[in-house]
């Protein structure tokens, strides 16, 4: 049988029309031009005093990395902007897991900005100690502060620091301040080691403590509860006001054992409610008023020209400890040295004055 050749099954399928790309090849050229350009510490430092959140962004990226190229850009850049900073009031803010720090933070931050003022939070996230992962959530926890005009939120992982601050936190409160935030918060991972670490880079020390929560933080309570300069009881709303009540009156006399503050400032003990914006006024009058205080006694300024020395000699030790860990003369060295220890023909001392002796006679 002849084949017809007008013959079409029902299965053919046209050609059809082609398809637009679904990005415009301009846009994507323009886009990775973009990503492709490296800025000076100049045009950074520029971007910064002017205000642009992008430019701050990159430029704590490059004071958080590890690469031996952005940390020279990043100290030029800070090199730059210290002149523009130290005009904001720093406050830390720290407490136990669960105390609910972001929602105290948003709500107290909330305030802030409504004021007119300008607020940073830099956000410690805990990192993994296998991973070294984080989730950085803090953006999704603050939902409202996060998109509010007057409010940068910068979270960070804790990894490869102490307690989730060190130096790097402090720079970025140079940076931060330069770009014209006049309040920065500093919140902690939680209790801990990084209390001494925050209460050295901050002029506010403020401690979030839950009513009930037991003696088993006892241990912990006491050096912290030194340091701060406002203890704030937190969810005191519903069937838990009148324990944070109780919780404010044994904090207050607890208060009165501690020896007074070299600032002159007496601590107190206060409830709060983030759920129902209660007693977040109060806090951030007591802010103002230690503010106040401080300035006119001059101890707020040598208070920080202490840190600054503080904060020096920390930056020796860290790059001293590099140095000796990343030398390539140390390596094998340390790795004998470890031998000898595990095989116990030395104790962990002599290892470690035999292992200084190398690194500083520059002979082993």
């Amino acid at each position: 049988m002849k084949e017809d050749k007008d013959f079409r099954s029902a299965l053919d399928v046209k050609k059809g029309v082609n398809q637009p790309p679904f990005f415009s090849e301009e846009v994507v050229s323009d886009h990775k031009k973009k990503k492709k350009r490296k800025y000076t510490a100049q045009e950074f430092y520029q971007g910064i005093i002017s205000g642009d959140r992008i430019i701050l962004s990159q430029a704590i990226t490059l004071v958080e990395s590890s690469l031996p190229e952005h940390a020279e850009l990043a100290q030029e850049i800070i090199r730059l902007c210290i002149p523009h900073s130290g005009d904001s009031i720093r406050i830390g803010i720290t407490g136990v897991p669960g105390v609910g720090k972001s929602s105290f933070i948003e709500a107290l931050g909330g305030q802030i900005t409504s004021a007119g003022s300008k607020l940073a939070v830099l956000a410690i996230d805990p990192s993994s100690e296998r991973s070294r992962g984080s989730i950085l959530g803090d953006k999704t926890r603050m939902e409202s502060l996060s998109s509010d005009p007057g409010a940068f939120i910068r979270p960070s992982p804790s990894a490869g620091s102490l307690g989730g601050v060190a130096r790097k936190t402090r720079e970025t409160i140079v940076l931060c301040e330069a770009a014209g935030f006049d309040v920065i918060f500093v919140e902690t991972v939680g209790v801990g080691q990084s209390e001494t670490a925050v209460h050295s880079m901050v002029d506010f020390f403020l401690l979030l403590m839950l009513a009930g929560a037991g003696d088993e933080l006892q241990g912990i309570k006491r050096g912290i509860m030194e340091m701060a300069d406002l203890i704030a009881i937190t969810k005191a709303d519903g069937s838990n006001l009148k324990k944070a009540e109780m919780a404010k009156a044994q904090y207050k006399s607890a208060l009165h054992l501690f020896p007074p503050s070299p600032s002159g400032w007496v601590p107190d003990a206060v409830t709060c409610s983030a759920l129902n914006r209660t007693g977040i006024s109060q806090i951030w009058e007591s802010i103002g008023s230690f503010v106040e205080l401080t300035r006119s006694k001059g101890w707020f300024d040598t208070h920080r020209r202490e840190q600054s020395l503080y904060w020096m000699h920390e930056a020796i030790r860290s790059n001293m400890e590099e140095q000796f860990f990343k030398s390539p003369r140390m390596k094998s060295e340390i790795e004998e040295t470890e031998k000898l220890l595990l095989e116990g023909k030395l104790s962990p001392f002599m290892a470690a004055r035999k292992l200084m002796d190398c690194f500083y006679a520059k002979k082993c």
